[in-house]
C-alpha cells in the first residue's frame, strides 16, 4: 500500500507502518492470463500476472481477485465491465490503518503499483455504467474511500464509469481520460504521475480528507469540472497547465480554514495536440472570442484562499477577456481571497464577479484581492472589476487600473460595503476613456494618474502617504478628498492636470512639475515654479516658492508671504528673471520674507532688484541693478534647472556665497563687517538683499 498519516482535530488516528524488510522471492516470469480474459473466465491472481490485449477492443465480463499484480500490455483496449478486487501480497504492503475518526490522510511512501498499463495498451474501467473498477478499499475513512490498488499508467487509462470512485496513487507518464458527459466523479489523489489527464466530466483533485498536489503532471485537458479542495491547515500547490476545447469547462477551488491552494500554471484554450498533448497555436486566441464560445473557460473560487503564481512566473492563470473567461469570487464557509504572486507583468483582462458560472456579473464577488509584494509583481486590471472587497497592494508591487490601450480600461467596484484600497506599493490609473471614482485609499504607497481619462478621489478617507504623480489626464479631488497626507505632488508634463475643485489644494509637503492645478492653491509647504495655477495662489508664512526653469503662472489673485528660493538664478544669471507670472488683472499683494519691493539681491556675481510690479504690472520679477524695475518683460527665465528647496538664512551682502561655493565658481568670498543675519530656517542662503 502506502505510508499514510491520519490526523484529527483532537487526536491522531492510529497508524502502523509495516515496511517490508525484503521483497519476496519472484517467479521466473509473470503468469499470462490472456486466454482466460479472452474467454471471459474469472482470474485469481497468485502473483505477477499479465494480459496481452490484441488490436481492437476486448470486453471482459469476468473479474480479477486474489493477491498479486496485473499488467495490461499489447495494442488494443481491454474493457472491464465488472468490479475487480485484489491486493498486493501482504509482504509487499507497507501500511495498515487501525481506526481513527475524521482523519486527514497523508501518503508518505506509496506501495508498488498493483495495476500497470504499458505503453500502447488501453485499459478501460467500465462501459458507461457503474461497474468495471479495479480497487480494494480497506480503510474506514468517513466520506472518502482510498483505493489500495495503486496504478501505473504508461499507456491509456479510460474511465467510463458513472459512479464515484478513487484510483489510488497514480504513477507513469501516459494518458488518463474520461469521456465527456459521463456524469461520474473520480477522486485523484497525489502521486508521481507525469502524463496528461483528460477530464471529461468531473475530477476531485483533493478533498477535505486528502490533499492532492500532482507535482509532475504535464497537462490537464479540462473538458468538465476540475475541483480542488483541501484538508484543514493544508497548502496545496498544483503546477500543471490546464487546457479546454469546448464551452462549459471550469475549475472550482474550495479550501478549509487555514488552507491555501496555489495554482502556478495557466488555464488556456487548446486548438491542437489532441488529448495527449493539448496546446494553443497562438496565445492571442485566448483573448479573441471564438464561434460558439468554444474557448470560454472559467474558475469559481468558493470561500477559498487561492493564489495565482508562486513568484517564479509571469504567465497569468486566466488569460482572456470577459468574452473568453469568467472568474467568480464567492463566499461559502467564509469570504474568498485571491492573491496575485508573479515576478513580472501580467494582465487580468476579465472582471472578477460573483454570479453563477458564466453569468459572472449577475452579482458582485464576495472576497478580497492581494497583489503580493514579490519583486517584479506588476498586475494590470484591464477590465472594470465587480468584487465587493478590499484590494491590497503590498510594498514593492504594482497594481495598474487600465492598460493604457484602447479597450483596456480597468477599475474597481466601489459600491459595496467591503470596498477599500490598502496601497503600500504603487497604484497606477491608466484608462483611456473610462473615468474612475476612487474613495477610501490608505497605505504608504504612491498613486499615479497616467491615462487620458479622469480619475476622481473622493471622501475624507483618502489617506495614502506616498507620492502623488500626474503624468497626463486629470486627477480630481472631490467630496472632501485632499492630498494632505501625500509626501509630494508632481505634475510631470504639460498634459497633466490636478483639479482641486471648489475646496482648492492645500500644499503641506511639495508641489512641482509642468502641469496645471485647477483651483486655488494655498502653499504651506514647498511649491516649485513651472506650474500653472488656474485659480488663486496664497503662500503662507510657512510656505516656500522655489524658482524653477519657468515661472509659476497664476491666473487668480496672488498673496505672498514666506520664503523664496532663488538658487536656480544663481547657477546661470540672466538680465531679467520672472519668478511669478501673475496673469490676472489684480495687483500682487504681500511679499516674500525679507524681500520687500526694490530689495537688492546678489546671486553669484549678479546683483538684482526684486519687484512685485514687473512684467505687465503685477508679476514678480528680478532685474539686474542697472535695469528699470518696471521693465515690461512678460517672461525671461534661466535655462538652468531649479535646485532642490532647502532651509536657509537671509543676510545682506552675504547670503549669495553658498550658491557660488556649491557650484565651484569662486575660490573664496569677501565678507564685509556689517553683516546682519536674518531668516528662519537654519544655516545657508536663500536670497541676498542689499540697499
Amino acid at each position: 500500500m502506502r505510508s499514510q498519516t491520519h490526523k484529527t482535530a483532537a487526536t491522531v488516528g492510529a497508524l502502523v507502518a509495516l515496511l517490508a524488510s525484503a521483497p519476496p522471492a519472484r517467479a521466473a516470469g509473470p503468469r499470462d492470463v490472456t486466454a482466460d480474459v479472452l474467454a471471459d473466465r474469472d482470474v485469481t491472481l497468485t502473483g505477477d500476472t499479465v494480459v496481452t490485449v490484441p488490436a481492437g477492443t476486448t470486453t471482459y465480463d469476468g473479474v480479477f481477485r486474489g493477491e498479486g499484480t496485473l499488467t495490461v500490455r499489447g495494442t488494443g483496449t481491454l474493457v472491464l465491465t465488472k468490479d475487480s478486487d485484489f491486493t498486493l501480497p501482504a509482504t509487499r504492503q507497507r501500511v495498515r490503518i487501525l481506526g481513527g475518526n475524521h482523519p486527514r490522510v497523508t501518503t508518505t511512501a506509496a506501495d508498488p503499483p498493483a495495476v500497470t498499463v504499458e505503453r500502447g495498451a488501453t485499459l478501460q474501467y467500465g462501459d458507461g455504467g457503474t461497474t468495471g473498477l479495479i480497487g480494494h478499499f480497506p480503510y474506514g475513512t468517513p466520506a472518502f474511500r482510498l483505493n489500495q490498488d495503486n496504478i501505473r499508467v504508461d499507456g491509456t487509462l479510460r474511465l467510463s464509469l458513472r459512479s464515484a470512485y478513487n484510483l489510488g496513487t497514480v504513477s507513469g507518464s501516459g494518458l488518463i481520460t474520461q469521456p465527456r458527459f459521463l456524469w461520474g466523479t473520480w477522486d485523484l489523489t497525489s502521486g508521481p504521475f507525469a502524463g496528461v489527464i483528460d477530464n471529461g466530466t468531473q475530477t476531485n483533485a483533493g478533498r477535505p480528507e486528502y490533499a492532492t498536489s500532482l507535482p509532475n503532471v504535464r497537462k490537464v485537458l479540462n473538458q468538465g469540472t476540475w475541483t480542488v479542495d483541501t484538508p484543514l491547515g493544508e497548502t496545496v500547490t498544483q503546477r500543471m497547465d490546464f487546457y479546454q476545447r469546448e464551452y462549459g469547462s471550469d475549475i472550482n477551488v474550495q479550501s478549509r480554514p487555514g488552507s491555501k491552494v496555489i495554482l502556478t500554471g495557466q488555464y488556456s484554450w487548446a486548438n491542437r495536440g489532441g488529448d495527449t498533448n493539448p496546446s494553443l497555436s497562438d496565445p492571442a486566441l485566448n483573448w479573441t472570442p471564438a464561434p460558439k464560445n468554444v474557448n470560454k473557460r472559467g474558475t469559481n473560487i468558493k470561500g477559498a484562499n487561492v493564489q495565482w503564481g508562486d513568484g517564479t512566473t509571469n504567465r497569468i492563470f486566466m488569460p482572456g477577456t470577459a468574452k473568453t473567461v469568467y472568474i467568480n469570487l464567492l463566499a461559502a464557509r467564509s469570504r474568498s481571497l485571491l492573491t496575485f504572486d508573479y515576478d513580472g507583468p501580467v494582465t487580468l483582462g476579465a472582471p472578477i464577479g460573483g454570479g453563477r458560472f458564466h453569468d459572472t456579473l449577475s452579482a458582485p464577488g464576495a472576497g478580497d484581492i492581494v497583489i503580493k509584494g514579490t519583486k517584479g509583481n506588476d498586475v494590470t486590471f484591464a477590465a472594470v472589476q465587480f468584487y465587493d472587497g478590499s484590494t491590497t497592494v503590498e510594498k514593492g508591487a504594482v497594481l495598474r487600473l487600465g492598460s493604457g490601450e484602447p479597450g483596456g480600461d480597468g477599475g474597481l467596484y466601489t459600491g459595496g460595503g467591503h470596498y477599500r484600497v490598502v496601497n503600500d506599493g504603487s497604484l497606477v490609473v491608466d484608462n483611456t476613456r473610462t473615468s474612475l471614482t476612487l474613495p477610501r485609499i490608505s497605505g504608504s504607497g504612491s498613486l499615479t494618474q497616467a491615462g487620458r481619462a479622469t480619475t476622481t478621489l473622493t471622501g475624507g478617507s483618502v489617506t495614502y502617504t506616498g507620492e502623488t504623480t500626474v503624468e497626463r489626464g486629470t486627477l480630481a479631488l472631490r467630496g472632501g478628498a485632499t492630498l494632505a497626507h501625500s509626501r509630494g505632488i508632481r505634475l510631470t508634463s504639460t498634459a497633466a492636470r490636478l483639479d482641486a475643485g471648489a475646496a482648492g489644494l492645500r500644499v503641506v509637503s511639495s508641489l512641482s512639475g509642468k502641469g496645471t492645478v485647477a483651483g486655488a492653491v494655498v502653499n504651506d509647504g514647498v511649491v516649485t515654479g513651472g506650474l500653472i495655477v488656474a485659480g488663486d495662489y496664497t503662500q503662507s508664512a510657512k510656505g516656500e516658492l522655489v524658482l524653477g526653469a519657468r515661472p509659476l503662472k497664476v491666473s487668480g489673485a496672488v498673496r505672498l508671504a514666506g520664503d523664496l528660493d532663488l538658487a536656480a538664478a544663481g547657477t546661470r544669471p540672466a538680465r531679467t528673471v520672472t519668478v511669478l507670472d501673475h496673469q490676472g488683472g489684480a495687483r500682487t499683494t504681500g511679499a516674500f520674507k525679507g524681500l520687500k519691493e526694490g530689495t537688492r539681491l546678489k546671486l553669484a556675481d549678479t546683483t538684482y532688484r526684486i519687484t512685485y510690479r514687473g512684467g505687465d504690472g503685477n508679476d514678480v520679477v528680478l532685474t539686474t541693478a542697472g535695469a528699470s524695475a518696471a521693465a515690461r518683460v512678460r517672461s525671461a527665465t534661466p535655462t538652468a534647472q531649479a535646485a532642490a528647496p532647502r532651509p536657509t538664512d537671509t543676510a545682506e551682502g552675504f547670503g549669495w556665497w553658498p550658491y557660488v561655493l556649491a557650484l565651484g565658481l569662486l575660490g573664496g568670498l569677501a565678507v564685509t563687517p556689517a553683516l546682519r543675519t536674518r531668516g528662519r530656517r537654519g544655516a545657508g542662503g536663500r536670497h541676498a538683499a542689499g540697499r
